[in-house]
């Protein structure tokens, strides 16, 4: 049989009053060699604000308490698109065992800063055609999340603005300047939105802004002089950051408007799916790769509900009549 060596107790005193003695950096220091925490690095379009805290309240739904089993390391772009590949490139820096990128200008940001840092996103648009996935099924590589991308989307909403506005022939389509395109240079979401209201007869007049502060007074200014009849706005970053300003200049000029799904209630049309119903399974895949997943094995999930909002007042304010069956359709009709 072996021996144990035993410690005196005084030694054994000295050595626990001696680790007690340690200033609180030092003992946090030594605690965390020994249970290792894991970070995960976020980077955000904006600032602090819902996005942000939906997803810290999907972390502690999941059991995740801050500080104590999980670090999250924020970065805030604060609508300036194009501090992204800077950010990206702190949180690769810092080691972070995953990314969350709820918007496509981040995670093409860390896809470009990383190959080996597992990366999970919401808000890319068909994320096989932009390159981040092999296939929805089986990703590979190390990108993996959720897309609300909806190929039949465009179409309906340009029918519904048909039936709204029976003699309409042009419409503005305002889209972000800075979001990630594939190699012909279109965005899959301005390519389908293109196609459709050419499908339907209908000739789309594009409005690319860039922020942090948007020249939307321009934007209207170029509808007017190009006699729009109606405004698509598309769920792109730049777009959510002013969807107010954007209604507001909208009833100024009297333009009817089509909202993506899941926006607020200020557009007289809101339709379609939303990445906002995304955020709360984000926690979910973070926490199968903490887990020992690999992402390219995690299936890229695809949002299908689809919300749709008629709002009377400002169709009154506008003069604008929606007709009856359209609002027996509606998930909510807004007086």
């Amino acid at each position: 049989m072996g021996t144990t060596m035993k410690l005196p107790r005084r030694s054994f005193l000295h050595l626990v009053a001696g680790a007690a003695a340690l200033p609180v950096a030092s003992r946090m220091a030594w605690a965390q060699q020994e249970i290792k925490i894991p970070r995960v690095g976020v980077i955000l379009n904006g600032g602090p604000g819902p996005i942000f805290d939906a997803l810290r309240q999907g972390f502690a739904q999941l059991g995740y308490v801050e500080g104590r089993n999980i670090i999250i390391e924020p970065r805030f772009a604060r609508g300036q698109l194009d501090r992204a590949p800077e950010l990206a490139a702190e949180l690769v820096a810092l080691n972070v065992d995953v990314i969350v990128a709820p918007n496509a200008v981040g995670a093409g940001a860390a896809k470009k800063a990383t190959t080996k840092i597992p990366i999970v996103f919401a808000a890319v648009l068909d994320p096989v055609a932009l390159g981040y996935a092999a296939s929805l099924e089986r990703p590979g590589g190390n990108v993996t999340g959720i897309t609300s991308f909806d190929p039949q989307q465009a179409i309906k909403q340009f029918e519904m603005l048909k039936e709204v506005l029976p003699k309409l022939a042009r419409v503005a389509i305002l889209s972000d300047q800075n979001i990630p395109r594939a190699e012909d240079g279109w965005n899959p979401l301005e390519k389908a939105n293109d196609t459709a209201a050419r499908a339907l007869a209908l000739q789309p007049q594009w409005l690319r802004v860039k922020g942090p502060a948007p020249d939307l007074g321009g934007a209207f200014a170029a509808m007017k002089n190009e006699r729009a009849e109606a405004l698509l706005v598309l769920e792109v970053p730049v777009i959510l950051q002013n969807l107010k300003p954007i209604a507001e200049l909208a009833a100024k000029h009297r333009v009817p408007t089509m909202f993506p799904g899941g926006w607020g209630n200020e557009g007289l049309i809101t339709y379609g799916t939303s990445f906002l119903d995304a955020l709360p399974r984000i926690p979910g895949y973070v926490d199968k790769i903490l887990k020992g997943a690999k992402p390219g094995e995690l299936p890229i999930e695809v949002i299908t509900r689809r919300e749709l909002v008629f709002n009377l007042k400002i169709a009154r304010e506008i003069g604008v009549t929606i007709p009856p069956e359209l609002l027996k359709r509606a998930d909510r009709v807004l007086q």
